[in-house]
């Protein structure tokens, strides 16, 4: 069974009560990503749970993916945007951190383990006010995520969406074996105005079957057909992930 949907009154739990930081470490063509997985599994994961946040993501493009990304994603939870600066002041004095990055930090401009990172930062909804991991899900080999971002041509429309969301689409997600792991808007990103959300899946076909479902809702039915939502989302991008060994999502 799901996880039940968190009220956002319950224990002042409300929209932009968590941020997330969705990373994306773009390998290109000649990205090493055993460096990469390697920094994260073991340097910055470890300083990240020091400093007591404690559920970092990590995922890459699995054999159902159809956008050819060849990119690591890491997901990394805030209590407030004034974290990010006092976490990154605090890694370059983590002389733990340093050390176990040193391999991956030495190296020069002609040997990047990456392309780029890019980065863009959410902030929680009402719908899904903080992010939650289903109990058990991490003992699941076969589990399988989704991350999707819904692009909308302007910061209005982009709020309809959201509001879409808050009066009644994530229950709909639920009843329909689809689990959020977090839902968010986004704040700050190369593809504003957007809402970006993360689900997990028991399995491959357990995803299928949970989209198949949602498709023919009649919830879902009602809920599209409402003209004030028409036109919300202008393009979408899905990625189909598997979770790295080191995932704490």
């Amino acid at each position: 069974m799901p996880p039940a949907v968190a009220q956002p009154t319950d224990q002042g739990v409300t929209a932009g009560s968590q941020f997330y930081e969705v990373r994306t470490y773009d390998l290109g063509d000649n990205g090493d990503a055993a460096s990469v997985d390697d920094y994260l599994a073991n340097a910055l994961l470890p300083a990240l749970n020091r400093l007591g946040i404690e559920t970092v993501g990590a995922f890459a493009p699995n054999a159902e993916d159809e956008t050819g990304a060849n990119a690591i994603f890491v997901v990394i939870p805030y209590d407030s945007p004034n974290q990010i600066a006092s976490v990154r002041d605090s890694l370059a004095n983590d002389a733990q951190y340093q050390a176990a990055a040193k391999d991956y930090l030495d190296r020069g401009p002609q040997n990047s383990p990456y392309k780029r990172i890019r980065s863009e930062l959410l902030s929680s909804m009402a719908c899904w006010p903080q992010l939650k991991v289903a109990d058990g899900s991490l003992e699941n080999s076969e589990r399988v995520y989704e991350l999707r971002l819904y692009e909308s041509a302007n910061e209005r429309i982009g709020d309809l969406k959201v509001e879409m969301f808050d009066n009644g689409e994530v229950p709909i997600f639920l009843d329909c074996g689809i689990t959020p792991i977090f839902v968010g808007q986004c704040v700050l990103g190369p593809q504003m105005p957007n809402l970006t959300y993360l689900t997990l899946y028991p399995s491959e076909s357990a995803r299928q079957d949970a989209w198949k479902a949602f498709r023919v809702h009649p919830d879902w039915k009602v809920l599209s057909k409402n003209p004030k939502y028409a036109g919300t989302v202008s393009r979408i991008d899905k990625f189909v992930l598997s979770p790295k060994p080191y995932s704490q999502m």
